[in-house]
């Protein structure tokens, strides 16, 4: 069992940054395929960003490439997502996920292990 808790959320203005936290805990969490997802209102959950178990591939949506980074620290339990030059567009609440397999995955079906979700606002 892993246990996922996403921290950093806030109100921000448009062109700021935030950087979220996911603290993970579990034993076979560092084995894991660990990504962050979004749902703005009214819309479905989408895909941002996954980072691979050693962190040695990432994958990020269109919309956030060149603005947001993910990276994980397995010694200090922590997947990290450091987001740039937000816009409105980015508010949503975001969610941290894990995925069992070892293949790089962007479709919410493919993990296992969900967070609460932290709240990220955007002011224009």
């Amino acid at each position: 069992q892993v246990q996922l808790v996403e921290s950093g959320g806030g109100l921000v203005q448009a062109g700021g940054s935030l950087r979220l936290s996911c603290a993970a805990s579990g034993r076979t969490w560092r084995n894991y395929l660990m990504g962050w997802f979004r749902q703005a209102p009214g819309k479905e959950r989408e895909f941002v960003a996954a980072i691979s178990w050693n962190g040695g591939s990432t994958s990020y949506a269109d919309s956030v490439k060149g603005r947001f980074t993910i990276s994980r620290d397995n010694a200090k339990n922590t997947v990290l997502l450091q987001m740039n030059s937000l816009k409105p567009e980015d508010t949503a609440v975001y969610y941290c996920a894990a995925d069992r397999t070892l293949s790089m995955a962007t479709t919410s079906d493919r993990y296992d292990y969900w967070g609460q979700g932290t709240q990220v606002t955007v002011s224009s």
